[in-house]
């Protein structure tokens, strides 16, 4: 099933249609506005589900670059966005499977740097997963340690589209010329103001991958608990515990959004994750819609195979954000031009 990426368009293009200023009395405008400089490069990971036209859509001026996260399902290795490894990844798990992950290597991030220092970026802003889930942040610093360009690396405390929301706002503050500090800035306001809330019908993967202790895996099996997970200070925390799949997404559902609703008017954004259940996943985001009419419709996508790899068939997610605040061009205006 296709991704649903309308929201994140719409959100994006009202965030740089208002970094055109109005023409003044006098100022010749082109048929044609010029482009804006943009002077700084961003970088992320895979695990920041992005959508794919979105991502293709930046591709012009080469200001993103997505580094690919690998995936080793048994004795393979697949690098996501390079190899189609959806289905293999749902296969693997089904089976029993190993499935694991690891960091890009610091050599990744350096030409990705490198790249962008050749095209004429003036810094980078390199922006990853929660350093609590991955090293990949600790790649990066690395790689930053090989350039001479400067590189800002920001480890985003969170995964998936709240990664990806973050990432969407500091690639708003690139182009509209805003140096690294403050492109970093964009992204770190939008984490501050982005929820994971999560549901897995099994914590097996979880506990396989290191992400939740042994004890706590164990008592979700022995009795059936189902509970509601969050990622909070970078780490996957338990919220509540639910007695039934049925009664988890329920109160999934009614978390995310109890937090939508209690932002300010017409602000909230909602992306729906999921892996291999995209029926659930289209159900949930149309009750949220009806929930929520203020709200733009949530964008719903299968959730990256980096994160599948650890929360296994049947996750849901729902990730609550905002739109951020409207991204200043820091160029000076040109001045007024006689007629």
């Amino acid at each position: 099933m296709p991704d649903r990426d309308a929201a994140a368009w719409l959100w994006l293009r009202e965030r740089l249609a208002a970094l055109r200023p109005a023409p003044r009395a006098g100022v010749s405008v082109p048929s044609t506005p010029p482009a804006v400089v943009v002077r700084t490069a961003v970088v992320t990971d895979s695990a920041s589900a992005l959508p794919a036209d979105w991502v293709h859509a930046c591709a012009g001026d080469a200001r993103l670059t997505v580094i690919p996260m690998p995936v080793m399902v048994g004795a393979e290795i697949y690098g996501e966005g390079e190899d189609d490894i959806t289905e293999t990844i749902a296969l693997a798990l089904a089976s029993g499977t190993s499935v694991k992950t690891s960091r890009p290597s610091p050599g990744q991030f350096e030409q990705a740097f490198l790249a962008a220092e050749r095209l004429g970026y003036e810094g980078v802003v390199s922006i990853h997963i929660s350093g609590g889930l991955s090293g990949t942040a600790d790649a990066a610093r690395l790689a930053a340690t090989r350039v001479s360009i400067p590189v800002e690396v920001l480890d985003s405390g969170t995964v998936g589209m709240a990664l990806g929301m973050g990432v969407q706002a500091a690639v708003a503050a690139a182009a509209a010329g805003s140096d690294t500090t403050a492109v970093a800035a964009a992204a770190a306001a939008q984490f501050a103001r982005t929820k994971v809330y999560f549901y897995v019908p099994s914590l097996e993967q979880l506990r396989r991958g290191g992400r939740i202790g042994a004890a706590a895996s164990l008592l979700g099996t022995m009795f059936a608990i189902k509970p509601i997970l969050a990622v909070d200070d970078g780490k996957i925390v338990p919220l509540e515990k639910v007695r039934s799949a049925a009664k988890a997404v329920a109160r999934l559902e009614e978390l995310a959004a109890a937090d939508a609703a209690s932002r300010p008017h017409g602000q909230a954004r909602l992306a729906v994750h999921h892996f291999g259940n995209p029926v659930e996943a289209e159900a949930l985001a149309a009750r949220l819609s009806a929930a929520l009419p203020s709200c733009p419709p949530a964008q719903i996508s299968s959730l990256p195979a980096v994160l599948a790899a650890h929360a296994g068939l049947g996750v849901l997610a729902v990730i609550v954000g905002e739109s951020g605040p409207t991204v200043r061009n820091s160029e000076p205006e040109p001045p007024a031009v006689s007629a």
